[in-house]
């Protein structure tokens, strides 16, 4: 039975004793029509904007506007080594030593630089194992790579489904699979947390039923990074992709991050598509040099890095620091399971939570499957000043996350539903 109460003075206690509600005050939050903040609760998709990302481009614009190219090595922050900056906290936040963690480019491109050193197929071996319902980019991604290698997707893809009347995925049923077909997969590559039913994986698990069995094993953390405790280094898993916009704050479109495991990080033999910023920083500029590999996840550069989007990316990050993961996903599981018990008090049976009941098999998203729902119902949701998302069929994801959303707006969204679905 669940510890919360019923109530607005019980929420707003909640929110007068959490030690990270002034995180709230470092976000802009989207104002309703009326002028009040709405309740945002789509940090699964886009994460709002730190306050303080605009002086962190700012500075990056000063110094461009002031020294040029000079910038490069000038700067306050000097540009060459930009990238750097973000190393150590983008690893803290995924579970991962410093030579693990890239930040680069976006998240399907870095997909498919890890699926050209970690997707081998022979003529036996060539299926790429995928949840049923993973993420349409990462299937397209994974399609094209088989194409790319001659084999035909209906073939080559494998998918670990739900069972019949069941929203999650088995353990048991991709043990399965991997006794029957273990032989022909040479890649599992899963969606972390899965954006449709929010459902959190167990990545040992999987990583140690994959290498059992010969394949290398990686992870789209999409949804995972800045939310669960991923722990990618001690999963280890053999590669990681995700992105910065979603629960690491970073603005529309900005650039992604990869984990290559530290067992991989000295092999220069590992077939790959290089740039020059993968070439060894201290002669990348004599240009004539034969390539030489940079270690670790470095090595999988391509092109001097984004700036501006890194300064982004940097002041969620530095706030990431000060606050670590383990404070977030505390409050997370209690921000989470308070909205979970408010749901369920409402006995309704139009709606079911189809995202695991159990906190460690979950982020802060819950989906909430509603009967005979259609579009109109979020509809009726924006109009009240409540930002969620909408997935087809019948699906409302709500992410209560704990950097800025609050008790009080778990409470009022609460109040809102019932009010519509009555």
């Amino acid at each position: 039975m669940s510890h919360h109460k019923l109530g607005l003075a019980y929420a707003q206690q909640k929110d007068q004793a959490d030690t990270l509600a002034s995180y709230r005050d470092r976000f802009h939050i989207p104002k309703h029509n009326d002028g009040t903040d709405v309740i945002y609760m789509t940090g699964n998709s886009l994460g709002l904007q730190p306050k303080s990302t605009k002086e962190y481009i700012h500075q990056e614009l000063e110094d461009w506007a002031s020294l040029g190219v000079e910038g490069h090595t000038q700067a306050k922050n000097p540009w060459l080594h930009y990238h750097e900056l973000l190393t150590n906290s983008m690893a803290e936040v995924v579970g991962a030593k410093p030579i693990e963690v890239i930040v680069m480019n976006t998240l399907t491109v870095n997909l498919h630089l890890m699926m050209v050193s970690f997707y081998k197929p022979s003529q036996k071996r060539f299926k790429i194992l995928i949840e049923a319902d993973a993420f349409p980019s990462d299937k397209y991604a994974v399609e094209s790579q088989l194409i790319h290698h001659g084999f035909d997707p209906k073939d080559g893809v494998l998918l670990w489904k739900a069972r019949e009347g069941e929203e999650l995925a088995n353990y048991e049923d991709l043990e399965a699979i991997m006794e029957n077909q273990g032989d022909d997969i040479a890649l599992i590559m899963i969606g972390g947390v899965n954006y449709y039913t929010g459902q959190f994986f167990d990545f040992k698990r999987i990583t140690q039923l994959g290498h059992k069995h010969g394949c290398m094993v990686g992870f789209d953390c999409a949804h995972g990074a800045g939310n669960v405790a991923l722990n990618l280094h001690d999963s280890g898993a053999d590669f990681a992709v995700w992105c910065t916009y979603k629960y690491l704050n970073s603005g529309p479109g900005s650039l992604g991050g990869a984990f290559v495991h530290e067992r991989h990080a000295h092999h220069k033999d590992l077939n790959r598509f290089a740039g020059w910023w993968s070439h060894n920083k201290a002669t990348r500029f004599k240009m004539r040099d034969e390539f030489d590999q940079l270690p670790g996840a470095e090595g999988w550069q391509l092109s001097n890095p984004p700036i501006l989007s890194m300064a982004a990316i940097r002041a969620s990050l530095d706030m990431f620091a000060e606050v670590g993961m383990e404070q977030l996903i505390v409050k997370s599981k209690e921000l989470t399971g308070y909205f979970e018990f408010l749901l369920k008090q409402l006995g309704s049976n139009s709606i079911k939570i189809i995202t695991p009941s159990n906190p460690d098999e979950r982020g802060c998203q819950l989906s909430i499957q509603v009967k005979n729902a259609d579009k109109a119902l979020h509809s009726k949701l924006t109009e009240a000043g409540i930002i969620t998302d909408w997935r087809e069929p019948d699906v409302i994801r709500c992410a209560p996350t704990p950097l800025y959303n609050s008790f009080q707006d778990v409470y009022n969204l609460v109040e809102k539903l019932k009010h519509i679905l009555n």
